[in-house]
Formats: structure tokens, sequence, C-alpha cells
């Protein structure tokens, strides 16, 4: 049986890679965001995912596109997701397989 690995969450990247390389406390990126420290510590222990708001808010901070903190809530979501129901959503749906002459859905308000 091959063991899952367990997805690394976006509270951990942001302290390995970013606050303790930067040498800034959860207190001192709390205080510096305009947020509760509660919400710095529970998205590092992996109790809180990355929102908007936060997202907005360390992009601003690191000088990086918010949507790399939103990409890495995003990821870190589906790989979790598919490691409990991957395959059993691969059991229960099929794929859709459009017939030729039928049109495709315009996805324009996307």
């Amino acid at each position: 049986m091959v063991k899952k690995l367990t997805p690394i969450t976006p509270g951990e990247i942001l302290l390995e890679e970013f606050l303790k390389p930067l040498e800034i406390s959860q207190i001192q990126l709390a205080k510096d965001l305009n947020v509760p420290p509660n919400r710095i510590s529970q998205i590092i222990n992996g109790k809180r995912e990355i929102t908007a708001d936060t997202a907005l808010r360390l992009g601003r901070y690191f000088n990086i596109e918010p949507e790399f903190w939103l990409n890495l809530q995003v990821r870190y979501n589906m790989k979790e997701i598919r490691n409990k129901v991957g395959l059993l959503i691969e059991k229960e749906v099929k794929v859709h397989i459009p017939q030729a002459h039928a049109e495709q859905p315009e996805l324009s308000h996307l």
C-alpha cells in the first residue's frame, strides 16, 4: 500500500519560507498586518485557511501578488480532498464525453 504524503499547509510555507528567514515573529506579523495574533497562529498551525483578506494583507506586506497566497491555499485544499475522496469520486462520477454535433457551452461569464 502506498502511503500518501501529507500536503504542506500554506501556514508552513509562511513560517518556513518567510517568517523564519526574515526573522519576523508571528506577533510582529499580526501587528504589521493589523490582524489578531490568533489569526496568524491558526494559519501557521493549519487550523485556519488563508482568506482573500489575509492574502491581500500578506501580498502587500511581502510585496508579492496576493494570488500567490490564495493559490497555496487552493492547492493545499485540492490535495487534501483528493487524498480523502479522490478515488471515490472517480468511481462515482463518470466523465462527460460531448457528442460531435453538440455545441459546447460558452464559458465567457467566468
